[in-house]
């Protein structure tokens, strides 16, 4: 049994119960969450006995007992990981495409935790023992780079910047066809798409999402774009190019699935943070994989 702690933002005010701890807790379902609060493993300013349903206000402290599912390994596997970076403190990992993050009911080993805990050893604990030393994550079929926390000290401070934005994520995208504007910002609600609970959707509601976006190289029907996270929603990105009516090619969820591809074409390729031991603004840097380069040799180069 694992611990986690969430405060309400103002964002989450009138949020049902259920809902919150479902964008808070993606490696769970509905029904476990459920389950959850039904048993009393989820403590609402200190309360138990309450309703998935329960309207949350701003400032609210929702505590969960996370009972893990049955069978997912936290247990450490040889798995290769490109470690671009490690010193006492920190981990910079190069993730390929397809691998997961932590375990979860869907996935219950092979992960990059499990990895970790092989090659590593060492993690923070805050995030309990499925997740431990995950400050962000990448989805399964998004590549690039993520820092690992080795301790609580680094985790608090990475955490905190990213919640600060002073943590900046840069990722590379090839769009089905052109945008319109060579530059650009969206801002937008997203949240749990209600007709399917694997998506996320642009809303009139949720949490806030910004993203900005540069086109770097433009095909005759495609175009490679810069974009720099302001927030970190879940599918974010992805949500986005969708929203601007041009999906990541090869997202299968947002998009449509490609012939050779094994998912979408989206690359964490730039992360800057300030080193929590020393202060010093680090910055890391991932060429784009193979098969996105072999993709894009194939298309032809047009003048903007």
């Amino acid at each position: 049994m694992t611990k986690s702690k969430f405060v309400a933002g103002s964002e989450d005010a009138k949020k049902r119960l259920d809902v919150f701890l479902q964008e808070k807790l993606s490696s769970f379902s509905r029904s476990h969450i459920k389950n959850l609060i039904e048993k009393n493993h989820v403590f609402l300013n200190g309360k138990t006995n309450l309703k998935a349903g329960a309207s949350l206000r701003a400032g609210d402290v929702i505590e969960v007992e996370e009972i893990l599912p049955e069978k997912i390994s936290t247990e450490a596997e040889n798995i290769p990981l490109d470690i671009v970076y490690q010193d006492e403190d920190v981990v910079v990992i190069n993730k390929p495409q397809g691998l997961v993050v932590h375990p979860c009911s869907s996935t219950r080993s092979g992960t990059l935790v499990n990895g970790l805990l092989f090659a590593v050893k060492d993690l923070s604990g805050i995030n309990g023992k499925l997740r431990p030393g995950i400050v962000h994550r990448l989805d399964k079929d998004t590549s690039g780079l993520l820092v690992v926390a080795k301790n609580d000290f680094a985790h608090t401070s990475l955490a905190e910047q990213i919640k600060e934005k002073t943590a900046k994520r840069t990722y590379l995208a090839l769009l089905d066809g052109n945008l319109r504007e060579n530059e650009g910002r969206i801002e937008t609600f997203l949240k749990r798409d209600p007709k399917d609970r694997k998506k996320i959707s642009v809303q009139d509601s949720g949490r806030k999402a910004v993203t900005d976006y540069k086109v770097l190289q433009r095909f005759e029907k495609n175009c490679l774009v810069e974009f720099n996270l302001q927030t970190g929603r879940t599918h974010q990105i992805r949500v986005h190019a969708k929203y601007l009516g041009h999906p990541v090619v090869g997202d299968k969820l947002y998009g449509k699935e490609v012939k050779g591809l094994d998912g979408q074409l989206l690359h964490a390729f730039r992360l800057s943070f300030t080193h929590p031991r020393t202060g010093k603004v680090m910055t890391f840097e991932a060429k784009l994989p193979f098969y996105f380069e072999n993709y894009m040799k194939k298309l032809k180069s047009i003048e903007d």
